[in-house]
């Protein structure tokens, strides 16, 4: 794919968007436009707070929205109520005039989803990992990534792999909040995620780190995650 034809934008929440949002700005989330410029149509990771701007931002580029893929159900990532202040997410891109955006899902993440953001069934195109979905002539292939929820997933595009929470440039999501299993977040990190090349640029959930994006090979080589050999020695810091 030439990269004339990927359309892939990396869009901080507080800053990009959503400027006047103290709760983007703290939370410092990534969303990810990803299209296709031929056709163009283009989808929306993780979709929340200003919705409409990013909708809009697409629209400036000159693709319209076709849809939205989540990493998983987390309010900060699509939407809902989030220790009692409301953050725009997925409802509210189901309720925008003339978009049709049906929201692609791991099917182990649906219940959750629709519990967050109240979007209905109907709303939610499910998933296996390893499935994939074009975005007009751009595939995006589906890992699924559990460990920080049990339907996590990232997704990768063009040598890029947007994670999510289940890994950042330093660090990887937590495992001690409801569905969180720290050994499925050891054999995503070390099993499901090994066949990514180093040189697979990595395009985290949240800016941790002051660097918004690296390869996967400096990755595994500065991230204190990959440094635990043995998953006994992994259940030392994250629990069993």
């Amino acid at each position: 794919m030439t990269e004339d034809r990927l359309y892939f934008r990396q869009l901080l929440a507080g800053r990009d968007f959503a400027v006047g949002d103290e709760i983007a700005r703290q939370m410092v989330n990534f969303v990810y436009l990803v299209g296709d410029r031929q056709t163009g149509e283009a989808m929306i990771i993780d979709p929340a707070y200003g919705v409409r701007e990013l909708v809009e931002i697409a629209g400036a580029d000159g693709l319209r929205i076709v849809g939205a893929l989540v990493t998983h159900y987390h309010p900060d990532h699509v939407g809902g109520s989030l220790m009692g202040w409301k953050i725009e997410g997925v409802a509210e891109l189901l309720g925008l005039a003339g978009v049709d955006a049906p929201i692609h899902v791991n099917r182990a993440e649906a219940r959750g989803v629709q519990h967050v953001t109240g979007a209905s069934a109907s709303d939610l195109v499910l998933h296996e990992g390893g499935d994939v979905v074009p975005v007009g002539a751009i595939p995006i292939t589906l890992v699924h990534t559990p460990g920080h929820t049990p339907g996590s997933q990232c997704f990768l595009v063009d040598g890029c792999l947007v994670a999510g929470d289940t890994l950042f440039l330093d660090g990887c999501g937590r495992t001690d909040l409801p569905g969180g299993d720290p050994d499925e977040m050891y054999l995503s990190l070390t099993q499901r995620l090994a066949a990514i090349p180093d040189d697979t640029i990595l395009y985290p959930g949240h800016q941790y780190s002051p660097e918004a994006f690296a390869s996967m090979g400096t990755t595994r080589a500065q991230n204190y995650v990959f440094r635990m050999p043995t998953i006994e020695q992994w259940r030392t810091m994250f629990g069993s």
